[in-house]
């Protein structure tokens, strides 16, 4: 039961982070460059990476607490990326007429966020001395 208690409180920063820079890119980003779901790629990029940092650098600390597990990983990563709204939007896109956005938005959010893990996997094994 202690678990849902941090996994709420990392989920209810991570939703609200991911709310605001989803709207701030979005706001900023569509008027220049027409309507794609830029927020979302930019939080499920981010939170790959920060996922895969925050993983390593878990691992490589002994002692720390299952509750920093649960309020970090599960709760605020979990909450920050968002594979619902990216099969959404996607969708959304396709519905509208652009089959080739929609392409482009899977293909992106897909290669992008493996790209990051391995970004995040490597820096963090360099950031915490682990080598690899």
């Amino acid at each position: 039961m202690e678990s849902l208690l941090y996994v709420g409180v990392g989920g209810f920063c991570g939703a609200n982070a991911r709310y605001l820079l989803s709207l701030w890119v979005n706001e900023f980003l569509s008027p220049r460059f027409g309507l794609f779901p830029y927020g979302t790629l930019l939080v499920n990029v981010l939170g790959s990476l920060g996922l895969a940092v925050f993983g390593v650098w878990f691992s490589a600390r002994a002692g720390l607490s299952a509750q920093l597990q649960w309020l970090i990983g599960a709760g605020f990563f979990g909450a920050f990326t968002t594979f619902s709204t990216f099969a959404n939007e996607s969708i959304d896109l396709a519905s509208r007429g652009g089959m080739a956005q929609m392409l482009l938005n899977l293909l992106l959010n897909n290669a992008a966020c493996l790209l990051a893990v391995a970004l995040g996997l490597w820096l963090g094994q360099r950031l915490f001395g682990l080598g690899g």
